[in-house]
């Protein structure tokens, strides 16, 4: 029998999803998923999460794209769990088991070694990871069975948290709670405290629980999403702008707007500012003078465009909202 298949429509759709991604799929799947659903021409995310993890993925629609890149800056929060005296290829539940280890640790061993990786660290990259060397993914010379030089990285753990444990038994843990910068590998950490408690470890579980100023308890599931007709749907969107918080709100008249638009520099009174979010009116739209513009930077009176949105943009986030 012939199967036939639904051509989506797509169309310019601007904001920010809040996605609690699901166990199984990864970053990439669940993007495209919520893209479908929402019938979005342009999409991305903030920052992989392995398939092993769930939890928040926010996702960048049309010109929340232009700021994703932020995001990935971001500092993060996770629960994990570390299951003690077993590695695996890959430091999580999906790869082989390469080693098994009896747990001796002491529960003051244990609080001794999370204060030990609290703090400024190192990591060296893991190899089932998407960091390139040489213009190729590490997960790819993993594939074919290969491990290269990776450089040691420096991360920040903000805070380290203990929320249980259990070192008999068959299946010893450990439950934390791990507030860090961006580019820490959390899989990393789980082994190398297993190493230093002398066991080994691997990740059986992990749940990103906030990035920057967004978490878990504002997302929305993909079961959710497709259970809500399309005005529902649209409704779960924050605005382009919820990528900006932090930054320095300017407003700007109508000339002011359309010459900051067309990438033209302004004076002005303004304290100098490393981020600002810029709003203003844009030719068409005068009926609603603080759109977003773009981002900028001030420097001795001087606003200096950063990235802009374009007037048809502009245009479609105020028709959307109207």
């Amino acid at each position: 029998m012939q199967r036939h298949s639904t051509r989506v429509q797509r169309r310019p759709v601007h904001g920010v999803l809040l996605l609690d991604k699901p166990l199984g799929l990864s970053s990439n799947q669940a993007l495209q998923k919520a893209k479908w659903l929402l019938r979005a021409e342009k999409a991305g995310h903030t920052g992989t999460l392995d398939p092993l993890a769930t939890g928040v993925l926010p996702i960048c629609l049309g010109a929340a794209t232009k700021f994703s890149q932020l995001h990935l800056e971001a500092d993060k929060t996770y629960e994990t769990v570390v299951r003690l005296g077993s590695t695996t290829t890959t430091g999580d539940a999906e790869g082989d088991v390469t080693n098994i280890c009896p747990v001796r640790c002491s529960a003051g061993q244990v609080v001794e070694v999370l204060d030990r990786f609290t703090g400024p660290i190192t990591q060296i990259p893991p190899m089932h990871s998407a960091l390139k060397k040489h213009g190729k993914a590490l997960y790819e010379y993993a594939r074919d069975g290969e491990t290269v030089e990776r450089e040691p990285r420096s991360v920040t753990i903000h805070e380290l948290e203990l929320l249980e444990m259990r070192l008999d038994g068959a299946t010893p843990f450990l439950s934390l709670r791990v507030s860090c910068s961006k580019g820490t590998y959390i899989r990393t950490l789980g082994e190398d405290i297993g190493l230093a408690l002398g066991c080994g470890g691997h990740l059986s579980r992990l749940r990103r629980t906030t990035t920057g100023p967004f978490t878990d308890t504002q997302c929305v599931t993909i079961e959710q999403l497709e259970a809500m007709d399309e005005p529902a749907r649209l409704d779960r969107l924050l605005p382009v702008q919820s990528l900006l918080q932090g930054h320095e709100a300017i407003v700007l008249d109508a000339g002011e707007s359309t010459r900051f638009l067309s990438g033209v520099r302004r004076r002005g009174s303004w304290p100098d500012l490393a981020q600002a979010a810029v709003f203003g009116s844009c030719a068409g739209a005068a009926s609603s003078p603080n759109s977003l513009l773009g981002t900028a930077h001030v420097r001795a009176g001087e606003l200096i465009p950063g990235r802009l949105l374009s007037p048809i943009e502009i245009q479609q986030i105020l028709e959307t909202a109207s």
